[in-house]
């Protein structure tokens, strides 16, 4: 191997492990500093590891593509990371069971809310109809997001840019929000951030507290189910 260091550099970057560890060591620096921070909503790890990450890859001219393939380990993980979700809820379930009728009522207050809100703000402001579609599922995790937008024959990709971007903004301003509003039950706090925010919201109600955390996880799994059903309805109705 040539001792020029971009020929290193140019080995290097083609190592899928290379990007697993950049990922991997930008969001334990980030998460650190959250903690140091005791939390503090400006401090969130996913919103700094972003664009920690984005920086690097375009100082060293790397595709996403080339990125995406050594830190797609991570991605695989997501799906272990929901199922892991169940044991919370397992040891919370007598609290869960007691809550069922508020949670079906802030669910479908919430999902309505969630989907009506960006499509008529959308069409307010003039946004093609094929924007419109792709931001309709923007409450809800990634993957059922791009599903659903796929069969609207939208556009996944500006799809699964809104779901981040939505879950980055739901988790900076819940805690500021729900303390404004006086909302102290971690029941409600995490519920609502579940569905407004998605996984990344659900992360940050692990941080606050178990409780909201596990509330957080139904609600997104839940809201991934019901907006599934409601997208194409609000699309009928209200999108022209």
């Amino acid at each position: 191997m040539s001792d020029n260091p971009f020929s290193l550099w140019v080995y290097l970057s083609q190592s899928p492990l290379l990007w697993l560890t950049v990922t991997l060591l930008t969001y334990a620096v980030t998460d650190a500093v959250s903690l140091a921070t005791r939390r503090h909503p400006l401090a969130n790890p996913v919103l700094h590891s972003m664009w920690i990450i984005g920086v690097f890859l375009l100082v060293t001219k790397t595709s996403y593509t080339t990125y995406f393939a050594g830190a797609q380990f991570v991605h695989f993980l997501l799906g272990p990371a929901t199922v892991a979700l169940a044991v919370p809820l397992y040891e919370n379930r007598k609290r869960v069971a007691a809550a069922i009728l508020p949670m079906l009522i802030a669910l479908a207050v919430g999902s309505i809310t969630a989907i009506a809100s960006v499509v008529l703000l959308a069409q307010a402001f003039g946004l093609p109809r094929e924007i419109i579609l792709s931001l309709a599922p923007k409450s809800v995790t990634a993957g059922v997001a791009m599903g659903i937008s796929e069969s609207l024959h939208a556009d996944p990709s500006l799809t699964a840019v809104s779901v981040v971007i939505t879950g980055i903004m739901g988790a900076i301003t819940v805690t500021p929000l729900m303390n404004l509003t006086g909302v102290t039950d971690y029941r409600a706090r995490g519920f609502a951030v579940g569905i407004a925010a998605h996984g990344i919201g659900t992360a940050r109600a692990f941080q606050v507290d178990e409780v909201a955390g596990v509330f957080a996880g139904i609600a997104m799994s839940l809201n991934a189910l019901v907006t599934s059903l409601l997208v194409p309805l609000a699309v009928t109705f209200l999108v022209h």
